[in-house]
């Protein structure tokens, strides 16, 4: 009882308490969730790009892949290069319209009327618009399409925004690119320096002495020597932020209990096959992979079932045989002699609603029948008439070109009706089959290497992984992972578990790839994190029918990285220069004679002519910048001081400078460079700067 007296005496101060503890933990928490709201996808010039905004034209690019490939679903691959090919276009559409901004450059209203419906549009409006009779670009299509759009599907709505969106900003990069290549000029002085370094000329006789000849016990790199080197050369090592790991792997495969108890699957499952009445629906239904179903010839199919199928009568099921991870299983449907190659000439008849039909054909599908059958019975009586019927009436785009004479083709190449519809009919003689396209009037004009083939209906069934082989390969690569603590542990026990250690010696936070892993973006997520140290051992990733563990060995910071780090990398031209230093205090002594240097340095007197400034070597010593620059610095008839170059120390002796006149006029001379600066332009050059220069912030590693 005086527990609870003492608890209501001290009420107000316990409902203050927790009430503030609550508090504390509702807006705790509400600030956690409103920090990761503001997380964005990244931020270039103090630009951000929200995830949302990130997200959207993702799944935009996504669905136009899907379209184009005429596919569902996409690898994890595919919407990786996507996701990266995103990201540049939305940096890239930033870091232009500060340019354009600035410059001030736009693309008006009258401006995008005359590239969609001018008399000289835009190339894809072009490319689209085309009639399929004439071959040739046609106004009238595009005015035709614009005055239906409220009548388009909504994605096709949306495609021509996308199209409209690519049009203007094409448009301002072509008027972006045309200042910055108008705007490039070469001074009458700069021309004439230019013609100098081109075509002055020298004669020179040197002795060079090669690092390679030097031993080291002869020099003594000091720290301030690698100082020296790495201030002259520190900014060729700036590096992006990454990081190096270690890592093991194990491949989940069935066990031989898996595989008895799959053989014993698929013998059922081919006892099945051969009582169906339906083969093909069977082989789609129980089929783990697609198979094509056209015509084969011997030794295409798995050579188990080849030696079944090629000897044997319709209603035989081959196997089932082990190929690989999958049994496999095929009955035999059909056994033909089809000609390997065929030729035919076409008329379309398209209609509306058929597969990739211009949006001028308005006719419907009874009309287009009631067409193409008088089509073919014209030219049953008048067979030359094809050309002339096929250029007027076709809707196949190619008639333009080739008036219908599609050449020779494959068997199986075309679309199936159409493909059928000429191995049935006799060549010379004429056709009419129904496609996904519209109607074909067809004239078969030729069939050649004739060969006995078969057609098979397949089942593929793959051998899966039990639960208890996971569990297996799950606790061993679970032991590495909970028994080493650090890197030297990690190859410790890998080393005693005979495990394979790979190394990944650099990866960045956009990698993806990590050779002999799939889907390893996990791991590149995990080791970026900053709760990831150097030496910190990983749980074990699950990748999909794979195991992997990984330990972080090295961190790289964004920037220029210090002496310590690129110590190793350095150290031979460091070595080098210091061997440049001794022999040419050593070359000192000879002042100049070449004679002398050449029998105390065991070498010979060497010449080369035409020297010119531009040149990049010198003949035997590959590139030597110094050198050259030293050469043209000097006068006739003199001798350098030691030079210390990249692969050796060399006295240099100028022996005749034969100067460049001047050109009345450098128009000629220098248009190739003015040239060559437009071609820059065209393969995105200024991008690549202004995209280098820019800040950019990427935060997609949090996200995917």
């Amino acid at each position: 009882m005086a527990a609870i007296g003492s608890i209501r005496k001290h009420s107000t101060l316990l409902v203050i308490v927790i009430g503030g503890a609550l508090a504390a933990f509702i807006l705790g928490d509400f600030m956690k969730r409103r920090n990761r709201r503001e997380v964005n996808a990244g931020k270039v010039n103090g630009v951000e790009i929200t995830i949302m905004d990130f997200n959207k034209k993702l799944d935009q690019n996504i669905a136009n892949a899907k379209q184009q490939q005429h596919t569902k679903s996409l690898s994890t691959n595919e919407t990786f290069r996507l996701r990266e090919q995103t990201w540049e276009q939305l940096v890239r559409q930033i870091l232009m319209d500060q340019q354009y901004k600035d410059l001030g450059i736009q693309v008006g209203t009258d401006e995008m009327f005359n590239l969609i419906q001018g008399p000289n549009p835009h190339p894809l409006i072009k490319r689209y618009f085309t009639n399929p009779k004439t071959g040739r670009y046609d106004r009238s299509l595009v005015i035709q399409y614009l005055q239906h759009f409220n009548q388009l599907p909504e994605n096709a709505q949306q495609q021509w925004l996308m199209l409209e969106d690519y049009i203007r900003a094409d448009q301002m990069q072509k008027k972006y690119d045309a200042l910055i290549a108008q705007g490039y000029y070469i001074p009458k002085a700069i021309a004439q320096r230019m013609y100098d370094n081109q075509n002055t000329r020298a004669d020179i006789e040197y002795i060079a002495a090669r690092y390679s000849n030097v031993p080291e016990s002869k020099i003594k790199v000091t720290e301030a020597d690698y100082e020296k080197y790495y201030e002259e050369h520190k900014n060729e090592f700036k590096q992006k932020k990454g990081c190096a790991i270690e890592y093991v792997s194990f491949n989940v495969l069935p066990s031989a209990a898996d595989i008895a108890k799959a053989r014993k699957e698929a013998i059922l499952t081919a006892e099945d096959f051969k009582k169906t009445d339906n083969p093909l629906q069977f082989a789609k239904a129980n089929s783990d992979h697609i198979y094509d179903t056209s015509w084969l010839k011997e030794g295409v199919l798995p050579a188990p079932i080849d030696s079944v199928v090629f000897h044997a009568k319709p209603g035989t099921v081959a196997g089932p045989v082990k190929i690989g991870n999958t049994f496999v299983m095929a009955r035999l449907l059909a056994v033909a002699v089809r000609p390997d190659s065929m030729k035919a000439e076409h008329i379309l008849i398209a209609y509306k609603g058929a597969f990739r039909t211009d949006p001028s054909v308005t006719r419907t599908k009874e009309e287009a029948k009631k067409l193409a059958d008088s089509l073919y019975r014209v030219l049953k009586r008048n067979p030359a008439k094809f050309k002339t019927l096929a250029d007027k009436f076709s809707n196949d785009g190619s008639v333009v070109q080739n008036h219908g004479d599609l050449g020779w083709f494959m068997d199986g190449r075309m679309v199936p009706a159409f493909n059928e519809a000429v191995v049935k009919t006799k060549v010379g003689h004429f056709t009419v089959a129904e496609s996904q396209f519209g109607f074909h009037v067809i004239k078969v004009t030729g069939k050649k290497d004739f060969n006995k083939k078969v057609k098979v209906a397949v089942v593929a069934q793959d051998i899966i992984p039990s639960n208890a082989t996971y569990q297996n390969v799950f606790a061993k690569a679970s032991k590495i992972a909970s028994e080493a603590h650090d890197q030297k542990a990690f190859e410790a026990v890998a080393k005693k578990e005979h495990l394979q250690v790979h190394v990944m010696p650099r990866m960045y936070e956009n990698t993806y790839y990590i050779p002999g892993l799939e889907n390893a973006r996990s791991i590149v997520r995990w080791a970026f994190k900053s709760s990831t140290d150097v030496g910190t051992v990983s749980n074990v990733f699950d990748l999909e029918g794979q195991y992997a563990v990984a330990v972080v060995t090295k961190r790289y910071e964004a920037g220029i990285p210090s002496l310590d780090e690129v110590k190793d990398r350095i150290k031979p031209f460091v070595i080098n220069q210091v061997k440049g230093k001794y022999l040419a205090k050593e070359m000192e002594k000879y002042h100049g004679n070449l004679d002398k240097l050449a029998a105390a340095f065991k070498t010979k007197k060497q010449s080369m002519d035409n020297l010119t400034f531009n040149s990049r070597n010198i003949v035997g010593f590959g590139m030597e910048d110094k050198v050259i620059g030293t050469v043209f610095g000097m006068k006739d008839k003199t001798v350098s001081q030691p030079i210390v170059g990249n692969a050796a120390t060399f006295v240099v002796s100028l022996d005749a400078l034969r100067k460049a006149g001047q050109l009345h006029n450098y128009k000629a001379f220098i248009s190739p460079y003015l040239n060559e600066f437009k071609q820059r332009v065209a393969q995105d050059y200024p991008y690549i700067a202004i995209k280098d220069a820019a800040d950019i912030q990427d935060n997609r590693i949090t996200f995917y």
